[in-house]
């Protein structure tokens, strides 16, 4: 067991309260204040409790998780560490440490899908549950994972699938990894690391654009992309990888100008490299030097591409990384 968990409090739904003066909830809770809701955290680890922003998930940047990941790497390497946020983009937070925080430290991010003053509200159960898996020896070297509901799911292929529902967290790719059963912790699937990118050599985030292919799409917001300044392109394609043969001049052009990462709207699953030849599919377009995304989803992409473009990599950098990302 590790002896020390730092709890890092970022907001969202597990910290909103209502003062039932003002029209809905917002985040108000400090770290301090979501340990002490839960006292049975002192028979797990020792706690250390620290608020790190006090926002909406929806107000996150990739900047702010850099910031995390780079305080991260200041706490002693035996301390487990919590992360506690909103569920809007938890699994993009969970994403960025994995990639950016290096070591086999556990690092488990959670939240809530109900505010603490709604019944039924969960977030006290998923904070002790992620603090049991921080403080757990079998999560030591596996990565980030996201615990709530009792589950544990590797950060690369988590995804919230319900707007509403405590179990609204799922890995349709692989599945979860593990889960807790009373007071076990139990994770008999050990993913990889095989990407990460040191936050030092991080310059400014340049904006990346994603942009999924609709049915039917005339390719405007795709050839604005370049003149809008963006320094990269994740395209959500259909299926396993196929655009409408209409785009394809128009995505081969802008891959000679930026770099263009091709995932799949469908959420799960890895995209086909060479098994269809018309024109616009995955083959064609990988052949006109378009990058693939793998196993990995479009907002995943293009986290991991921001990084990459923020660190100076180059073309063959990008693509040896997307090509080892879902491994």
């Amino acid at each position: 067991m590790v002896g020390r968990v730092h709890v890092i409090a970022l907001g969202g739904t597990v910290a909103m309260t209502s003062t039932g003066s003002e029209q809905g909830v917002r985040p108000t809770l400090d770290a301090q204040a979501l340990v002490q809701a839960v006292p049975q955290l002192a028979t797990v680890a020792e706690i250390a409790a620290e608020t790190f922003r006090t926002v909406p998930g929806a107000h996150l940047r990739i900047a702010d998780i850099v910031a995390l990941a780079e305080h991260i790497a200041t706490l002693p390497s035996s301390e487990g560490v919590v992360v506690t946020q909103g569920t809007d983009t938890l699994e993009q937070t969970a994403y960025l440490l994995e990639l950016l925080v290096e070591g086999d430290r556990p690092i488990v991010v959670t939240g809530a899908m109900r505010a603490p003053q709604q019944p039924g509200a969960d977030g006290p159960a998923n904070l002790l549950s992620s603090v049991r898996v921080a403080a757990s020896e079998a999560a030591r070297g596996i990565g980030v994972v996201v615990v709530l509901d009792d589950v544990i799911h590797a950060a690369r292929f988590v995804r919230k699938s319900h707007t509403a529902r405590p179990s609204a967290f799922a890995s349709p790719t692989v599945g979860p990894i593990g889960w807790i059963a009373e007071d076990r912790v139990r994770i008999p699937h050990r993913p990889s690391r095989p990407v990460t990118i040191d936050p030092q050599l991080l310059g400014n985030i340049p904006p990346v654009a994603l942009l999924p292919v609709t049915f039917g799409d005339d390719g405007a917001l795709l050839r604005s992309v370049v003149p809008a300044g963006y320094a990269g392109l994740v395209v959500q394609a259909f299926g396993a990888g196929h655009v409408p043969e209409w785009l394809v001049q128009d995505l081969a052009e802008i891959a000679g100008s930026i770099p263009v990462v091709l995932s799949s709207a469908v959420g799960s699953g890895e995209l086909f490299a060479s098994t269809y030849g018309f024109p616009g599919s995955e083959r064609d377009l990988l052949g006109r030097g378009i990058i693939s995304a793998t196993a990995l989803d479009g907002p995943r992409a293009r986290l991991l591409l921001s990084l990459l473009l923020a660190s100076g990599a180059d073309r063959d950098a990008i693509t040896a990384a997307f090509a080892g990302a879902s491994d």
